[in-house]
């Protein structure tokens, strides 16, 4: 048992602590829910940003919903590969909060905006190289063609997207994660006003969604930077903390790429995955792109939950306390698996209802994608819990700098488990990637159930990671 005094003497006042009448410790859940409602409130805006996306181009047609569904994970590989070197902020910058290191916290988003400007050579390599990308998967023409016109302005905003990043890590290591949510509203309305006006108003199609999906971006940019110079100045001091610093900019990267990496080998299986959905059909394509966006009303807000973890325990190591740390990252994983398997079984009870509002009813396809649809959802459902687990323990061990050890997991059970077994399921013999191939031709379904089972194995790895207690050891 320790008394508030004790605490005190250990060093900077504990996260999400309170003491009961005897002196005893006790995680204060209010505090907890006070830091992350605002980043569930934000990460859920950004689900909704994502629907709003779908929906536009779903009037288009299926074509498009396809097309969008081809490069949707690629475009989200793309920019957690390059952008990734922003990752680390909120660590760094949770740490020195921590440690009461106030100004060390403000450099740190600086060097996060800093970073943000070396990827714009990388992002226009990608958008050089994407034709030859797509053109290894044998997508249909048509669908190629549409995919291709929204690739360009999407990778074009990715040094916006990275910056935000920066951002975005500063507000929420120090505890201000209500900053977050004003912008990505912000960048939401935004999003709107400008899909309606680019894609149907000046006819921009497909294209104009990832311009609108852009500009929305550099204003959100705009409204943080602001924020940023001026949020306590005294203490902060981020007018005077601006300058680069090489070796700080090398520690960022060091910590931020294994967690990119950690990302993009989850992303990039799951554009794979979702490329195998397209090869078989416009239908599975479609059903596919939509039911992933509707999964994202549970794990965005998940994520939410999942990102309240890496600040507190980035505070509390900072503090100098890590058994207080494993307590809270405990807390934060019944949380956030619990929240997001119930609401990944809400969504799947409103799919029947939600579904024909991203259809174009009068697509000779509608009815056999919202039949789909209702299966996919279900299948989804089944394994929320498992990705709350694998989300909320991966987000706590990156708060503790841990971060090597879950991209290898990752990575191994996307390349050894996942891929192979989506292709298995997918395909029947001679219709994959790979013709000599045994296959069992169950299509989408066949493919979501594969993601059941990783996703089943990831949660399993990442939960006994953090229950091991590596990250004890972890010195930034």
């Amino acid at each position: 048992m320790t008394t508030p005094a004790a605490d005190e003497r250990r060093g900077r006042p504990l996260p999400a602590l309170r003491h009961d009448a005897a002196g005893r410790r006790r995680i204060d859940q209010r505090a907890i829910l006070a830091l992350a409602l605002p980043l569930v409130l934000n990460t859920t805006v950004q689900a909704l940003l994502n629907l709003t996306d779908t929906w536009f181009i779903g009037r288009l047609s299926t074509t498009a919903t396809a097309a969008m569904a081809a490069v949707h994970w690629l475009s989200v590989l793309a920019l957690f590969l390059i952008g990734g070197v922003a990752m680390g902020v909120q660590t760094l910058v949770a740490q020195a909060f921590g440690a009461g290191r106030f100004r060390r916290a403000s450099q740190a988003a600086w060097l996060g905006l800093w970073a943000a400007l070396l990827t714009i050579p990388a992002f226009l390599a990608v958008i050089w190289v994407a034709p030859r990308l797509l053109g290894v998967f044998g997508l249909p023409p048509a669908v190629e063609a549409l995919a291709l016109d929204y690739w360009g302005p999407r990778m074009l905003g990715g040094p916006a997207a990275t910056a935000l990043w920066a951002t975005s890590g500063y507000f929420n290591g120090i505890g201000r994660t209500h900053i977050p949510l004003l912008v990505t509203v912000l960048v939401t309305l935004a999003n709107v006003v400008l899909n309606e006006l680019l894609i149907f108003r000046l006819g921009l199609g497909i294209a104009g969604a990832a311009w609108a999906t852009t500009l929305a971006q550099l204003l959100g940019l705009l409204l943080a930077t602001v924020i940023l110079l001026s949020l306590q100045p005294q203490r902060f001091a981020a007018h005077l903390t601006w300058r680069p610093r090489a070796v700080r900019i090398g520690t960022l990267v060091a910590l931020g790429v294994p967690m990119a990496m950690t990302g993009c080998a989850d992303i990039g299986a799951a554009a794979l995955f979702q490329l195998m959905q397209v090869r078989i059909g416009v239908v599975d394509g479609a059903a596919t792109q939509i039911v992933m966006i509707f999964t994202s009303l549970a794990y965005m807000p998940g994520i939410g939950l999942a990102l309240a973890g890496t600040t507190l325990v980035g505070q509390a190591i900072g503090a100098g306390d890590r058994d207080w740390a494993a307590r809270l990252g405990n807390r934060v994983i019944v949380i956030v698996s619990v929240f997001m398997g119930g609401l990944g079984v809400v969504v799947a009870l409103l799919g029947h209802w939600l579904v024909p509002q991203f259809v174009n009813a009068a697509d000779p396809h509608a009815v056999e994608v919202i039949a789909l649809c209702g299966t996919l959802l279900w299948i989804a459902a089944a394994y929320q819990f498992m990705d709350g687990v694998n989300f909320a323990s991966s987000f706590c061990l990156r708060g503790a700098g841990d971060v090597r050890v879950p991209a290898v997991l990752v990575l191994l059970l996307a390349a050894l488990l996942f891929l192979p077994l989506t292709h298995l399921l997918t395909f029947a013999p001679g219709q994959g990637w790979l013709g000599a191939a045994p296959g069992f031709g169950f299509g989408a379904t066949g493919g979501w159930t594969a993601l059941l089972v990783y996703v089943f194995a990831l949660g399993l790895a990442m939960g006994l990671r953090w229950r091991h207690g590596a990250w004890r050891r972890v010195r930034l």
